[in-house]
């Protein structure tokens, strides 16, 4: 419990007593009475109190001389200097009670704020602070204490979504250890929760510090590694600060410095700053409250000039807007006909008689109103809008983010509860902060950090207090060109080892590391256990194959996978023979089926459209029978003699030739793929086929691979058989299933890979059914990690890392030669689609060739039927076949025949007609003559 607050309780029960005369009435006062008293307490000398006691004044002064506020009922402040002491302070807030005042403006200080709202809540007396930002003020416990500014949840809460901009995790809080610092500090630790980022260390300072206690926390600052400073501190002890830093080096590039807004209340107080004062402050990111620009604003700007020589800064405006704040309130509490009287406080008649008189002390009976119409004012002020909330907050918080460069300031953007961060003023921006952040990248213009440098810091350095990192590795007994122990030696060697120091020499800084071995020498260690070990604080970092699985990145952060390394399935192989009737292999037997099917289909859909109208496909039944099989399979080769001369024809065949070019080129690629494969010496090819067995399968011990296997794919822990060496895997897949090896064995491509380099009886079969890589782990939100990341980057671009895979993973022979395995039979499925098309073209073909024979056999069915001697009632089928069979330039010559007999019968009998005409008509002439 603060000693102030002790002093404050000890007053509060000792006079409390003979301040009241029994008998003595209550004090009532007029509706209007003529002046109303309220009174103020500052810190004159300080920073603050200097200009808030000239705002005050200037507010006094212009509501008095308004007459349309108050009604001719005049404000009298009483300014009361609390001296920097919190004693001083109840001292005078118990004096300020002693009057009939009816709100006190102040303190400046929370630490004051929370022993004064005691009193003024026992008292009734509304308690309205401008300065007083600790968020706890907010509480129940205060019920008559009203924040006349914006609390430090807020100004915190911009701190938070500017280091979540710049990519920081890890911040360090400097602050005044009191309840002004303790609570705001609080309040950036949830701000900064909410967004994944912590306070890394606290250092803070006591309330009177000398230079050398602060030396000596700062000096403790810059051991640590995070290089992001958060100053939360009263105006007059900030440069104080700030001046021991730059003593001590720490002002210097790589440092991110940001103050909450006592900084900029330096800057804007103080109109001539000495260049010691400005050298210390540059790079400095800082918070200013955002205040709206009107006329009003301007012209108490002006008025300001002519007040005196100090700069205007927020908190006069805030002070002045109080005041209107507290004349309005009355003015509503007078309209709605409120008196002000005070009255005895019953708890304390008790303490009668007592060494120290407090008699005059009373409660203000209408207190609770004038509290309500405070916190009921809606009106513009200097600051702007001026409402409260619910919880007694003021509406549309909103800060500057302020750059402090050379000898002046630089406004970088805004923050505001609604907008969040932006480059927009917070008046103009209306949308939410997910919508404003979405559509803009750049949310703050660019910053001059200390060292006068544009580059973002990256924020934090390697902790410079000579500790060594502890790294764990494992000690592995198989495929140590990964990472081994050197013999005779504590030092490790491999693909990892050499990784991971190359990565190291790319880093900015010097990371001082020691190798810690895991495991006993004799089995593989689990790197899952090796990588909680992270998490329990036991290792620093680990470095080894480990690789990047769900379950552990929830216990450590994990750099940028220097190497690809997916789950594999291995098995025996052997080369195919051949055998006799090898050449069949390529088609399925239901393939065979429909294929022959279909030559002899096509054959006789060919005959049929050409055996009207081509010679070549007539003659004797047996040798018309020979023509088709010989057409149909001729056609294989492209090879047949036969022409077609039909249309119909034509189009069929051509389909047909297309369908056998696509049969006869998957026959050729099927066979010479058949008889130049290996062969699978057991049915496994993939990880679905390993599943539906019920064979055993080998892994590596200790790894990820037994659960994945168990917990993903659902396979019994009973099939599964654990590994140590490379020599394990050859003698169990060699021995096979049925004398007491493994049907395949299942482990990470990497490790599959370099087994594979000597082994050319194994191979891998079916693809990666896992898409994982092997990094370096660190704690959770280590920035190391992110460093280590961009130095893998810069070793895959220079090509170094590919340089080191050689140097320890390339082997000879098998890993380079293309293993093809059995291939199999080509189904009907792959061709069934070739195949219904030439179906139905073969019998789309045979209807328009039917359609058009019938229409011949009807348009010549009656001369047909003369030429064959047969009568049209008979025969009609006999007819059709032999019509059919006919070729068609008989069918149309009998036609034409019979067509030209007709004529010349007609022809000769009209001849003969004429001829007798002539001869009578000669008889005539010769009779008459």
């Amino acid at each position: 419990m603060p000693k102030n607050l002790v002093w404050a309780f000890l007053v509060l029960v000792v006079g409390f007593g003979g301040w009241f005369s029994e008998g003595l009435e209550n004090t009532n006062v007029s509706t209007r009475p003529d002046v109303v008293h309220i009174a103020s307490i500052l810190t004159f000398d300080s920073i603050i109190g200097k200009v808030a006691k000239i705002a005050l004044q200037a507010a006094i002064e212009d509501v008095n001389s308004d007459p349309t506020i108050l009604n001719g009922t005049k404000l009298k402040l009483n300014l009361h200097d609390a001296n920097y002491s919190g004693f001083l302070s109840i001292m005078e807030a118990l004096q300020v009670m002693e009057t009939e005042t009816v709100a006190l403006i102040g303190p400046q200080s929370s630490v004051i704020a929370h022993m004064i709202s005691q009193v003024a809540s026992e008292l009734q007396v509304p308690l309205l602070s401008y300065t007083a930002t600790d968020p706890t003020l907010n509480s129940l416990q205060y019920p008559f204490f009203v924040r006349t500014t914006h609390s430090d949840l807020y100004q915190m809460a911009a701190i938070a979504d500017i280091i979540k901009y710049y990519e920081w995790k890890k911040v360090t809080a400097i602050y005044v250890d009191d309840d002004h610092g303790r609570n705001g500090i609080i309040s950036l630790g949830d701000q900064l929760a909410s967004r994944g980022c912590e306070i890394s260390h606290k250092a803070p300072i006591k309330p009177l510090a000398t230079r050398t206690d602060i030396s000596d926390v700062l000096v403790k600052v810059a051991l640590m590694e995070s290089r992001i400073l958060v100053v939360h501190t009263y105006a007059d002890r900030g440069l104080d600060i700030l001046d021991v830093a730059k003593h001590l080096g720490m002002l210097d590039s790589g440092y991110v410095w940001i103050a909450t807004n006592w900084l900029s209340t330096v800057i804007d107080t103080s109109t001539s700053l000495s260049l010691k004062t400005i050298d210390v402050m540059q790079g400095f990111i800082t918070l200013k409250a955002y205040t709206k620009d009107s006329n009003l604003t301007r012209k108490f700007a002006s008025k300001w000039q002519n007040l005196t020589t100090f700069g205007l800064n927020t908190y006069c405006l805030y002070a002045y807007d109080t005041v209107w704040l507290l004349a309005r309130a009355l003015d509503t509490f007078f309209d709605k006909g409120g008196n002000i009287s005070f009255s005895k406080d019953p708890k304390l008649q008790g303490l009668r008689g007592e060494i120290l008189n407090y008699g005059s002390l009373s409660i203000f009976n209408e207190g609770n109103l004038l509290l309500h119409d405070i916190l009921d004012v809606k009106m513009e002020g200097l600051t702007g809008h001026i409402e409260f909330t619910s919880d007694k907050n003021l509406v549309f918080p909103a800060f500057e983010v302020i750059n402090v460069i050379g000898t002046g300031v630089r406004r970088i953007g805004y923050w505001s509860n609604s907008s969040g961060l932006s480059t927009i003023r917070p008046d103009k921006a209306n949308t939410k902060p997910s919508d404003h952040q979405s559509s803009s990248s750049e949310l703050l213009h660019a910053v001059i950090w200390p060292g006068l440098t544009v580059q973002k810091p990256r924020g934090w350095v390697f902790p410079d207090n000579g500790k060594q990192m502890k790294i764990g590795v494992p000690h592995r007994v198989s495929f140590q060109e990964f990472v081994g122990k050197a013999r005779h030696s504590d030092s490790f060697k491999g693909y990892c080892i050499d990784v991971f120091t190359s990565a190291t020499k790319l880093l900015p800084y010097a990371l001082p590391y020691k190798f810690l071995s895991y495991g006993d020498g004799v089995r593989n260690p689990s790197n899952t256990k090796l990588v909680n070990l992270i998490h329990d604080g036991v290792y620093d970092a680990v470095v080894g194959d480990i690789v990047i699985t769900t379950n552990r990145t929830r216990l450590a952060d994990f750099t940028q996978p220097f190497i690809e390394s997916g789950l594999v399935v291995v098995v025996p192989i052997r080369r195919s023979s051949s055998s006799t009737w090898a050449f069949l292999r390529p088609f399925s037997p239901l393939m065979w089926t429909v294929s022959g099917i279909f030559f002899l289909v096509v054959g006789a859909v060919v005959w049929i459209l050409e055996h009207r109208v081509n010679d070549e496909f007539r003659g004797p039944p047996r040798k018309q029978f020979v023509t088709v099989l010989w057409f149909s399979f001729s056609t294989l080769f492209s090879s047949h003699r036969e022409n077609t001369l039909s249309t119909l024809g034509r189009m069929v065949v051509l389909l047909w030739l297309f369908v056998v070019l696509i049969i006869n080129s998957s026959y050729t690629a099927s066979l010479t793929s058949i008889l130049t494969v290996q062969k699978l010496s057991t049915p496994i090819t993939g990880i679905e086929s390993l599943i539906q067995s019920r064979e055993p399968i080998g892994y590596q011990e200790n790894t990820f691979v037994n659960d994945y296997l168990v917990g993903e794919l659902g396979i019994q822990a009973s099939r599964l058989i654990p590994f140590s060496l490379p020599e394990e895997y050859e003698k169990a897949l060699i021995d096979g299933p049925h004398n007491g090896g493994v049907a395949a064995i299942v482990d990470q491509r990497s490790y599959i890979e370099l087994f594979l380099s000597t082994r050319c009886e194994f191979s891998i079969v079916g693809q990666e059914f896992t898409k994982t890589g092997w990094g370096f782990a660190f704690p959770r939100d280590s920035p190391l990690a992110a460093d280590m990341s961009t130095a893998i980057l810069e070793l895959s671009e220079n090509g170094e890392l590919q340089r080191i895979h050689d140097k320890w993973l390339m082997r000879s022979a098998c890993s380079s030669q293309g293993t093809k395995f059995e291939v199999e039979q080509l189904e009907l499925t792959s061709f069934k689609g070739l195949f219904i098309i030439c179906g139905i073209v073969c019998l789309l073909a045979l209807i328009i060739y039917f359609a058009q024979i019938i229409h011949q056999f009807i348009k010549h069915y009656p001369t047909l039927s003369e030429s064959t001697g047969r009568s049209l009632q008979s025969g009609r089928l006999q007819t059709f076949i032999s019509f059919v069979d006919e070729r068609k330039e008989t069918v149309t010559t009998h036609s034409k025949r019979k067509h030209f007999e007709g004529s010349s019968s007609g022809m000769n009998a009209n001849d003969e007609s004429i001829y007798s005409n002539k001869t009578s008509r000669r008889d005539l002439s010769l009779n008459s003559s």
